[in-house]
């Protein structure tokens, strides 16, 4: 099964976080925060403004993205956790 989302969603994995501080400790699962960056796998074509024009997305597949700790509704896809969102509830691209 693969996803292809419409109008102006994105579908995102999340990154996973550090498990252990800089100083050596080891932090639980049940005690590490969401991930807010997550890696861009698919791109919808874009809403439509007022015009029936479509509108171009800002993002593209490969972009790593920051996004609200509690952003996106989740979905299980062949094992992998993935984040629906709208392009809207995207914060940043982190760029390298």
């Amino acid at each position: 099964m693969n996803l292809r989302p419409l109008a102006d969603r994105v579908i995102v994995k999340r990154l996973e976080n550090e498990t252990k501080t800089a100083s050596g400790i080891v932090i639980p699962d049940n005690a590490a925060e969401k991930p807010d960056q997550g890696e861009v796998v698919a791109v919808g074509p874009g809403r439509l403004d007022e015009d029936g024009d479509r509108i171009a997305m800002s993002v593209k597949v490969g972009d790593r993205v920051l996004f609200g700790k509690y952003s996106g509704q989740t979905v299980k896809v062949h094992g992998d956790e993935l984040l629906v969102m709208k392009e809207d509830d995207l914060f940043a691209v982190v760029e390298k």
